[in-house]
């Protein structure tokens, strides 16, 4: 049998968090002949790379030939925002069940999305199944060191600044490495209504009425849901003042929430003032996308312990949970 020509001109387009679609090019009388495709993707590993899941790559796929462009889709052996290379071969499949082969085409790299708004849907559909009952509290709070804070005040104009968001939590989080903001608390201990007085982060802790940074100006966003390996999960969202570049940002890529009725954190008037909430039975992580001034809250020192064991920093999520988990990568 007359050999196959060798696929070339690959293009990738249409790229999301677990798929894409692939073209290329082939002499127009192996057309009537291909029966299957041969696509040969391997995973870049890098420093960032995600690695808690798709051990057993490169992958070998299999395809019946279809019209091109094809689309390539699959969770199992995609995951969000990492670096892969793509080779393609043709075959016709002979009537011993052997095949006929091209060679291998010139290999191509591409790098997958970020989740999109359907896929934190998804995330905050799960989260709000174990959101749990609804707290009140009136304050947000930071922990830090105490250099931290000496800092903004001597440096920085007396003033936090936002900075770039890590990458822990969900691997297609399209907040991490992107959204600059600050991280603030507003958890209360169920049996004192007040913060708890150990924290991961620092001695040190700024205090800030609610008012201050939530309110009827104010839009809300989930950015992610995940867990460590822990039994406790972790909710992200966003607080950014309306019309902010923080806002703009959240308003293109992730699902805003109903200030005053949602299963996470709300802001509502009862009897003339602003009465707040948080979820008791989730960790609220939230970002603040605008510069905190420390002139409009506390800074003290906390009597409990620092348990850096709990620290999310750069935390990876874990793949297996089904709790918190999609079935899109991870």
């Amino acid at each position: 049998m007359e050999l196959l020509s060798t696929p070339h001109t690959i293009e990738i387009n249409n790229i999301t968090c677990d798929s894409f679609r692939i073209s290329w090019a082939m002499d127009v009388g192996d057309l009537d002949r291909v029966t299957h495709y041969f696509i040969d993707l391997n995973k870049k590993e890098n420093k960032n790379s995600n690695k808690f899941k798709h051990r057993d790559v490169p992958t070998k796929l299999v395809a019946k030939a279809v019209a091109l462009p094809m689309t390539v889709r699959g969770h199992w052996f995609l995951s969000p925002r990492t670096e892969y290379s793509v080779a393609v071969q043709t075959a016709v499949k002979q009537s011993d069940g052997e095949y006929l082969v091209s060679g291998w085409s010139e290999t191509i790299d591409f790098c997958t999305g970020d989740y999109a708004k359907e896929h934190l849907a998804q995330l905050l559909e799960k989260a709000e199944v174990i959101a749990g009952r609804m707290l009140r509290f009136s304050v947000f709070y930071r922990n830090h060191t105490k250099e931290y804070f000496q800092h903004a005040r001597m440096h920085c104009g007396n003033v936090m600044k936002p900075y770039l968001k890590d990458s822990s939590g969900s691997h297609g989080s399209p907040t991490s490495g992107m959204l600059h903001g600050i991280f603030f608390s507003c958890n209360t201990e169920f049996n004192t209504g007040q913060p708890p007085q150990d924290s991961p982060y620092g001695r040190y802790r700024f205090q800030i009425p609610a008012q201050r940074l939530f309110g009827p100006n104010t839009n809300l966003y989930f950015a992610d849901f995940y867990c460590m390996y822990t039994a406790y999960h972790y909710v992200i969202l966003v607080l950014a003042p309306k019309g902010s570049a923080g806002d703009h940002f959240c308003r293109e890529r992730l699902p805003q929430l109903d200030i005053s009725c949602n299963k996470f954190l709300t802001c509502n008037v009862e009897d003339g003032e602003l009465v707040y909430r948080h979820a008791q039975d989730v960790i609220l992580e939230i970002i603040y996308t605008e510069p905190v001034d420390l002139s409009l809250g506390v800074l003290g020192e906390i009597s409990g312990h620092q348990l850096m064991s709990l620290s999310t920093a750069d935390a990876k999520k874990d793949p297996s949970c089904k709790t918190c988990n999609i079935s899109v990568g991870r």
